[in-house]
């Protein structure tokens, strides 16, 4: 669990700092976070001679496995309890609690895809090792999806080409408005989420009085 919230606290120091490595060492930035963006801006820079292109899918792919041999170590010690920690959707609860029914190539399958984008990942590893997968199929099926997905996004990026770098390099320009923009946009969600349950609870608390305020009007 300390080693979750270890990446955890990784991801949120790294993410302000996204904008500064993204024009100056998006390979780098790749490895560190496995964000698609990095991929696509690294494969752009490879696109106008600036990197070779192996070393963007390379650092790509390896930058989203890095850690996911976490997630099926959890998912081998603690089973369903941790599914549970990584989502609140009952589906996904009910589905992956089904994993060990299910035919080892659909669960092979799903760790090869949990790489798209909306795909819970976390819940589909854990399913796995849940289900039995042992850590070598896993890591090389974790491998082979994000290695197409990077080869998938690498190629966009390096099609676009100068046109994607100037892009990166107008974000770098802004690299502190964006940085700071990222910190506050992140402070201020979960403020204006309790806002509104706040309001929302409020309203459900005065509604009954009011009810009955207006049938005595009534009467």
């Amino acid at each position: 669990m300390g080693a979750i919230l270890g990446v955890v606290a990784l991801g949120m120091v790294v993410r302000p700092l996204k904008p500064f490595l993204l024009a100056s060492h998006p390979a780098a930035l790749e490895f560190l976070t496995g964000d698609l963006t990095a991929i696509g801006a690294a494969a752009a820079f490879a696109g106008v001679g600036e990197l070779p292109l192996w070393l963007v899918v390379v650092a790509g792919a390896a930058g989203m496995v890095k850690f996911d041999w976490l997630t099926w170590w959890a998912g081998r010690q603690w089973g369903g309890g941790i599914i549970r920690m990584f989502t609140t959707s009952e589906r996904a609860q009910r589905v992956a609690g089904r994993a060990a029914e299910l035919n080892p190539w659909v669960v092979r399958t799903a760790v090869v895809l949990a790489v798209l984008p909306g795909v819970p990942s976390a819940v589909v590893y854990a399913a796995a090792a849940w289900a039995g997968m042992r850590l070598a199929p896993f890591l090389l099926l974790d491998l082979a999806g994000a290695l197409l997905m990077t080869a998938l996004v690498a190629g966009l990026g390096y099609w676009l080409g100068q046109h994607a770098v100037d892009v990166v390099l107008l974000v770098d320009r802004y690299a502190s408005v964006v940085s700071l923009t990222t910190i506050a946009g992140a402070a201020a969600i979960p403020l204006v989420k309790r806002r509104i349950r706040r309001d929302a609870d409020h309203a459900a608390a005065s509604a009954p009085g009011e009810a009955r305020e207006a049938g005595h009007r009534r009467g």
